[in-house]
């Protein structure tokens, strides 16, 4: 059932927040330096991770599952708890967070345009782009803090895709027949790829210094969505599921590996 699913979801996060608890924050009393164009880019995500969440809440709630509506409030504390650690490192690096940024702006009244379901849609859009660029940042950066920071967003943003896949694939199946839903996925690896060249142009000096140019950026995010389609459109079985295990720790003195390596 797919209330069942999302009481396994509540459970995983749950779980992760005590996780979170036990180890604590990174060590800010080091300091981090990295490149003006990487302190811009990343107060910029920062915009991007901080929020209430109080539409995505106020939708889940409409849906009329208790235990989704549940995880959903879980899942928005995680990004705000992205939000805070992006905002501790900007200061860690004497850098102050901005009060709003116009693409973050823009970013959120596509996602307000209509129900649940394109809600869903454009935050998995984000998901993806989130950990293309979490990857990028934890592997090229030469400061341990900040690649540590990147890595602990990283291994959550990478646990929110089959989340969001599972409301997905049960919104979309409300539709009638596959061609319809099928259209949906095709528009949204549309809007991907436009929102991932947006980022790519916007934090290309960024991307740049931690030794990435564009067309692999994009290259690379667009790939993480054929498994998002699959997952979504694919033939009825096990839908996804919360990931079990504790996410590998990352330390800002661990190996780099380039993204392909993911």
């Amino acid at each position: 059932m797919v209330t069942d699913q999302f009481a396994a979801w509540t459970r995983h996060f749950t779980a992760e927040a005590e996780r979170r608890q036990r180890v604590g924050d990174p060590d800010w009393a080091r300091g981090a330096r990295a490149p003006e164009a990487v302190w811009r880019s990343l107060q910029k995500f920062q915009v991007g991770e901080d929020g209430d969440g109080a539409n995505l809440i106020g939708k889940a709630d409409a849906a009329g599952d208790a235990d989704y509506a549940a995880a959903v409030r879980l899942f928005v504390a995680e990004e705000q708890n992205h939000a805070r650690l992006l905002a501790r490192l900007l200061a860690a690096g004497g850098r102050p967070t901005l009060a709003t940024c116009w693409s973050d702006r823009a970013f959120v009244k596509l996602r307000r345009l209509l129900g649940l379901r394109t809600e869903l849609l454009v935050l998995m859009v984000a998901e993806l782009v989130a950990v293309a660029y979490y990857r990028v940042v934890r592997d090229g950066a030469a400061d341990p803090l900040v690649s540590e920071v990147a890595g602990r967003i990283l291994a959550d943003e990478r646990r929110h895709i089959p989340f969001h896949c599972r409301r997905l694939r049960a919104s979309l199946d409300a539709l009638p027949g596959r061609p319809p839903r099928v259209l949906t996925m095709a528009g949204w690896r549309l809007l991907m790829l436009g929102a991932t060249g947006f980022v790519a142009l916007d934090h290309g000096a960024a991307l740049r210094r931690l030794g990435v140019r564009r067309a692999r950026f994009i290259g690379e995010a667009m790939a993480g969505t054929g498994p998002v389609v699959a997952a979504v459109l694919g033939p009825s079985g096990p839908p996804p599921v919360p990931p079990t295990g504790r996410p590998p720790r990352v330390s800002g003195t661990a190996a780099r590996r380039g993204p392909a390596a993911d």
